[in-house]
């Protein structure tokens, strides 16, 4: 039981294969994603991946790997203290758009 109070710290790889599919470890949690953008809390910080006809393959919350098909655009890692205002702001901001 004393293993289920520790925080589980995972290690971070990313594989993208032909733009097309992606398998990134060392996830926390997904804050939020859409066919065009993916919010990922990684172990090495926040993840934002941009594309088009994005969508969730694979997500194991017990391995911490995500796996994403679709057109990848953009990876871009964001500092690990990203603001979670300033989170929850772009994803209002993009729903009234």
């Amino acid at each position: 039981m004393e293993r289920d109070n520790q925080i589980r710290e995972y290690n971070h790889t990313l594989n993208m294969v032909e733009r097309k599919n992606i398998t990134i470890s060392g996830i926390k949690k997904i804050d939020s994603f859409d066919s065009e953008e993916f919010l990922i809390e990684s172990s090495m910080g926040y993840i934002i991946l941009k594309g088009s006809d994005l969508e969730l393959k694979k997500l194991d919350t017990k391995d911490g790997v995500v796996s994403i098909k679709g057109l990848i655009n953009s990876i871009n890692y964001v500092d690990e203290n990203i603001n979670k205002k300033q989170k929850e702001n772009s994803v209002i901001s993009r729903l009234f758009k």
